[in-house]
Parts: structure tokens; sequence; C-alpha cells
């Protein structure tokens, strides 16, 4: 038989084309399809294993093809163009379903949380499911000056004991408010760990890898779902230095992911069930802040992968349903989406932009420290003994926090609450400390604000406020040492949202609120989305300038000090395959410096397009655990011929040997669609050729590393393969790249532990 060598230029992959009488093993340039796709008959084929990346260019190139097919064919039938729209819609419908969906748990939790945060210190008499404030709304008796007191009200002293003004009441106070903690956090440590591991934690540094393409089974699954909701009302009620912003996002994933399987192309496709899960993240920021648009913007600078024109529009139209799913819910009875609401209505001045820039350098290096110190502890925990006992851990954690908590009052408070008391100007009839001045006579006011109405000039502060400021300085000190060793411990945790924000408020909530900001950009580096944020939060649009400088000043300091936020860092101790976009690769490499195998490594495994028995392909799977192989022409030549995926080869061939008659161990095994000369009376052949990828990405051994990382980022590629004058030298993977820039910024190569 007589063979025409034909070069794939572009590619640079040689192939064999016989001529007379055989279907050609190649594919002509004006095919519409630039991977061979898979036999959706076989169960199996086209999946991935746990803890994989997924191949983006041939999930992209499945639905290039499953979308021409439904157009060609909806040319031709009714049934089939009504199919066509029912398919085009499905997107818009999924992303009503994520945004009802986590507005509705978004509020549950919200109500939940805040009933049981009021628990650890009373109960109504009314009706138990009453937290404090809504137990007193239908009070006569309750006061402005002391509005949080009423009858209906007890705490656990006044119905153990009756009294409610001794010092040991107080001491049982505190007892049942330490013991209702340790059980809220008991409760949430033993759920995660029984049902869902994988509810520990934020999830966002885990969200971002998967966006990326990385395979977590289970990580936002039902039971994942489940568990977290619960445990985060749980956690947060335990009055742990945490919050639930950060684990919202987790949840509308966890919502958007189970929805997805009951939508053929995002069942199917990871790619597809990726932009979804883009769009997911901005909902769970737009019911955590109430900000829609920053939540779109979250997704789009913070956590996507890929996001395209048409994900923008589905992720701020499921943001806006969330929004307006929580506002009908209404959880903090304010008719907004969040406790703490701001209004700015006085101007700023061009000399305030010095104390602005002031707070982003001091945010700025408050979230570097913060970095430090976290991965510092996270890494000692997880090197030593003490990641052995996470139970323990949360109880003894819980136990200092809830112990040194209970006497101060702004570190009693929950998070939101906290910040909604530092928020807030002060009213002709707030009876807060922090608003406790005298008038000029020398009788306390609670109004600053009745300054101008009296005529008087500034006031002074009076004994209360001067209480509430040493208060609040102990409570900084006590919420940024204790949030370092909060952060990580193994329940519903981390709310970098909410973190090290408790700062002294003056006669305004702006200094507070621009503290809040610069520590924001300093943890998590985030700029635009901040500060669209926060625009929503305060309805502030005023101070876009300030809010601007302050945002940008902690980003430069922060990463002058460190250049990963805090989610980066988390994800690299974690040792995820993940390449960040933002970190630039300067070094002078090429590919034949990274490429397997090296010079004192075994060959390379391959499989040839035809020469092999179905046993001689087992036994290399059995001793290899390489997620792929490279096909070539012969062992001699090592002509490059395409790429098989392991998981995909082990099903094919499990399937033709249950399926198809006569295959046994020597049947041949074969990766193209002519048949080589055999003999009658030999077994019938495996062919292969539709799990076989003949446009394996490649690059040659004098490409600079630059280029190789550019292209594994933009492409989202698992594997590239190198060549020299079409011959196969080698394979450059995802975790080889990972590897050798960990080793070029002096870090510790074996830190990446997944494939």
């Amino acid at each position: 038989m007589i063979f025409l060598f034909l070069l794939v230029s572009h590619e640079s992959v040689l192939c064999f084309v016989p001529l007379g009488g055989c279907k050609a093993d190649w594919r002509p340039s004006n095919s519409p399809k630039l991977i061979d796709l898979l036999d959706d008959t076989v169960p199996g084929i086209g999946t991935y294993e746990d803890f994989n990346t997924i191949d983006w260019v041939r999930e992209k190139s499945k639905d290039r093809d499953r979308h021409r097919e439904i157009t060609n064919k909806s040319k031709h039938s009714t049934v089939a163009l009504l199919f066509s729209i029912s398919d085009a819609f499905s997107g818009w419908l999924l992303m009503l379903l994520i945004g009802l969906m986590s507005g509705a748990l978004a509020g549950g939790i919200d109500i939940a949380a805040h009933w049981m945060t009021d628990l650890k210190e009373g109960v109504c008499l009314n009706g138990f499911w009453f937290n404090h404030e809504h137990c007193c709304w239908a009070s006569n008796e309750t006061t402005f000056q002391e509005r949080d007191k009423c009858p209906q009200w007890k705490t656990w002293a006044e119905l153990m004991v009756g009294v409610s003004e001794q010092g040991s009441v107080n001491v049982l106070n505190h007892f049942m408010y330490v013991s209702w903690a340790l059980l809220f956090a008991f409760l949430a440590v033993i759920l995660v760990r029984a049902f869902a591991p994988y509810a520990c934690g934020s999830g966002i540094p885990e969200i971002k890898t998967i966006l990326s393409g990385f395979i977590i089974r289970g990580y936002l699954g039902k039971w994942t779902l489940i568990i977290k909701t619960i445990t985060l009302v749980l956690a947060v009620s335990s009055g742990l230095s945490l919050g639930k912003e950060g684990p919202l996002v987790h949840v509308a994933c966890c919502c958007a992911n189970i929805l997805c399987h009951f939508f053929t192309k995002y069942r199917r496709n990871e790619a597809k069930r990726r932009e979804v899960l883009s769009a997911a993240s901005a909902v769970g920021v737009s019911v955590a802040f109430g900000a829609p648009i920053g939540g779109v913007l979250f997704s789009l600078e913070e956590v996507s992968y890929y996001f395209p024109l048409k994900t923008l529009w589905r992720s701020f139209f499921a943001a806006l349903v969330a929004a307006f799913t929580l506002r009908s819910i209404n959880p903090f009875g304010n008719s907004r989406l969040v406790l703490f609401y701001v209004e700015f209505h006085t101007p700023w001045h061009l000399l305030e932009l010095i104390p602005f820039v002031l707070l982003g350098i001091f945010g700025g290096l408050w979230g570097a420290f913060f970095i430090h110190a976290n991965i510092a502890w996270c890494r000692l925990r997880k090197n030593t003994r003490l990641g052995h006992y996470p139970v323990i851990e949360v109880l003894v954690v819980t136990l200092l926090t809830a112990l040194l908590a209970f006497p101060i009052e702004y570190t009693r408070m929950s998070s939101s609450e906290l910040i909604s008391e530092l928020f807030n100007d002060c009213g002709l009839l707030d009876s807060s400390k922090l608003c406790g001045y005298t008038s000029n006579s020398g009788s306390t006011s609670g109004s600053v604000n009745a300054t101008a109405a009296n005529g008087l000039g500034a006031r002074l502060a009076g004994p209360g406020l001067y209480t509430a400021m040493w208060q609040l300085a102990l409570a900084l000190v006590f919420k940024m040492l204790i949030t370092v060793a909060t952060f990580g411990i193994k329940v519903t945790d981390l709310d970098v949202f909410l973190k090290a924000k408790q700062n002294i408020r003056a006669q305004a909530s702006k200094h507070f609120f621009f503290f809040l900001i610069s520590t924001l950009g300093g943890v998590t580096r985030m700029t635009v989305s901040l500060v669209v944020i926060m625009f929503e939060l305060t309805g502030g649009l005023e101070y876009i300038v300030p809010l601007m400088a302050a945002t940008m000043t902690s980003k430069w300091v922060a990463d002058a000090l460190s250049r990963e936020s805090i989610y980066e860092a988390h994800i690299r101790l974690n040792g995820y395959p993940f390449l960040e976009a933002k970190e630039e690769f300067r070094h002078k490499t090429l590919a034949t410096d990274v490429m397997r195998p090296r010079q004192s490594d075994p060959p390379l495994s391959v499989l040839t397009q035809s020469g092999m028995s179905v046993e001689e392909v087992e036994r290399l799977i059995a001793d290899t655990t390489y997620s792929g192989f490279p096909v070539v022409i012969s062992q001699q030549s090592q002509r490059l011929v395409g790429f098989v995926l392991r998981r995909d080869l082990v099903i094919s061939l499990e399937n033709a040997r249950r399926h198809q008659e006569g295959v046994v161990s020597v049947s041949a095994v074969l990766f193209t669609e002519c048949d080589p000369p055999a003999s009658p009376s030999a077994p019938p052949a495996v062919k292969l050729h539709n799990i076989l990828d003949l446009s394996p990405f490649t690059v040659t051994v004098h490409t600079p590393m630059e280029i190789v990382v550019d292209i594994f980022r933009k492409l989202g590629l698992r594997q590239c393969l190198v060549i020299q004058n079409g011959r196969l030298l080698g394979i450059i993977t995802k975790k080889d790249i990972l590897k050798h820039m960990a080793q070029m910024a002096n870090r510790d190569p074996e830190s990446i532990l997944f494939n």
C-alpha cells in the first residue's frame, strides 16, 4: 500500500493518508470540527476524573458543534425550531432559578443568624422565635433612650433567678453566652466533619480554582449546600470572628451547580457550567451586600477565569433577581437588603484627600500583615499536630472568643450589628454611647445634629463617648488578633469582607467607612468592584474620588509588600493548580527546560496508532498515572498523530470488551479509520479513532516559556506537546508550569499537590 505524508502546518501533526479505498485519517481544512467528537452513546466518555483539569478547547468545540447542529435542524422542522428557541431561553431560565433560590436562602440565613445570635443573651416571652429587636417592636414600654429594653425580652439570668442588676447575674449571663457559643460551634464543626467536609471555609479560593477548570467533585454538591447553609448560621451565631458574606458566594455556586443538572447543555459541558458558576458568584455578592452591579464586577475582576459578554448580561440578570428576592423577604425589617446602610450628604473638601490616602496606606499595611500572619498560622496548623484536632481547635477558639468578647459591648454584638452601629450618624434621639456629647451647660445630649438646631458651638465629648472610644480600641485589637486564628478553622468561616473593620467613630461615620474600604482593598486587592459595592451600599456617589484614592493607595501599598491577595495566598497554600493571570512570568527559559521527560527520566509513554494490542494498552494504563497519552505513528518514528485522554481510553476499552463480540487481549487497538492488513483468523480490532484528539496544541523546543504560560492561561490548556520537525519530544502539563513558576520564585515546587 502506498502512503502519502501530509503535514498539518498549524498544529505540526504528521499523519498517514493512505491512497486508494480508505477513508483518510485526517480532517480537511474546511471541516467544521477541530476535534473528533466523542461518542455520547458510551456513558462516561468526555467526562473528567476528580482533581483533574478540564479541556477548555474540547468543551468549547463540543458546544459549538451542538449549537451548529441545533441551528441546522431548526431550518427543516417546526419541532426543531421550538427546541432551538427553548435551548436559547434555557440559560435565562437557569439564571432566574439561581437568583430566586440564592435570594431565598440568603434571606433565611439572615433571619436565622440574627435570632440565634440574640438567643445567646436571652429569649422573647411573646414567642421564642422573635429576636431581640422584633420582640420589643410591639412593646408600648420601649423608649428611645432604652429601645433595646422591654418587659417581653428576658435575659437568661432574669429567667433563672428573676434578678437583672446584680454582679452574680452578669456571671450567669456570661456563662450562658459562652455555653450557647460552644454549642453552636460544636454543632457546626461536627456537621461539617460528618456530612460535608467541603463545607468548611469561605469557598472563594476553591471557587476561583474550579472556575479556572479544575474538578473538585462534591464541592458544589447538594450535601455541601445543605450543611453549608446550616453551619453558616451556627458559625455566625457562635460569635466567631467571621461573617456570612464570603460563604454566600459558595452557597450561590452550589445552587447554580445543582440547578445545572436540570439543563442538558450545562450538565454535559463543563465549560458552559463554569459560565453559570461565574454568574452565581455575582449572585452571592449581590445578596450579601445588596449590590447587584458590584457583584457582577466582583465576579469579573476577582473570581472568573472565562467571562464572555453573554455571561456579563446573564450575571446582571441573576444578581438582579436575587436582590429583588431578598428585598421581598426583608430579613432585617428595614426595607433594605443589608443591616448596615449608610447615606452621606455632607460634601468632602480637597484637603480631606490627605487623611483618605493615609487611611489607604494603613489599610494596605494591615491587609499585608493579615495575609502574612494568617498564612503563617494556617501553615502551622497544616504541618503540625494542631491540624489533627480540628474539633478541639474550633472549640478552643470559640471559648476564647466568647470569654473575651462578652464583657465589651462592641465585641459581644455580631459583626453586622457592629457595622450598623459604626456606620449610623448620630440622630436627635440616638442613645448610642458613640453619640454621647455634652451641651455647653454640661448636660449630656445624644445628638450632634442638635448643635445646629440650638445655635450652639461644637459640643464636647461626654463620659459615655470616652468609654465607647476605649472599648472600640480594645475591640479593634481583639478582632485583629482573633481573626488571624479564626480564618481557616474547620467550620463555615471567613468573611474577608468583614475582617478588621472595627474602628472608632467620631461625629460621623465616613472616616470609619474609608477605613473599612481601605482594609478590604488591602486584604482582597479588589479595586473597581470594591468601589462599586460601596457605592451601592451607601449611595455615596459624592465620595467617588476619595473612595478611589483610598482603594488604589491600599492596593499599591499592599502589592509593594506582597503581590498575593488572601484568596491567591490560600490557593497556593492548598496547592491548587491555578494559573494566576495577574502574575507575570519574566524568566528567560524555554519549553525544553520544562518539558518531560528530562534527561534522567524514562522515555515518554506513548501509544501507536496501530500495532498495539488491548493487553499492551491496558498494561500501559496500569503502570502509569498519566491523565492522557500522545499517539504516534510508531515507536521508531515518533511522528505525532494526536492525543487521547486516559479516562476516555479506559472507558472505551471496557465498553469494547463488554459489548464488542470477539475482543480479546490480543485484539489490535487502532486509532485510525483504516484497517491494516490482518490474517483472517485474527480477532476483531478495537477502533478508538473517535476518542482521538487530532489537533493537540503543540510548541517547539525553542518556544519561550512566557509564550507557553500565556497559551495555557488564555486557552485554559491542561497539556501541550513539544515537537521538533514533526517528531514528538515531550509534554508540558499545567502542573509542570506551576512547578516551574514556583521554582523560579524560590518556592517549593512540590507544594503543587494536584494534577
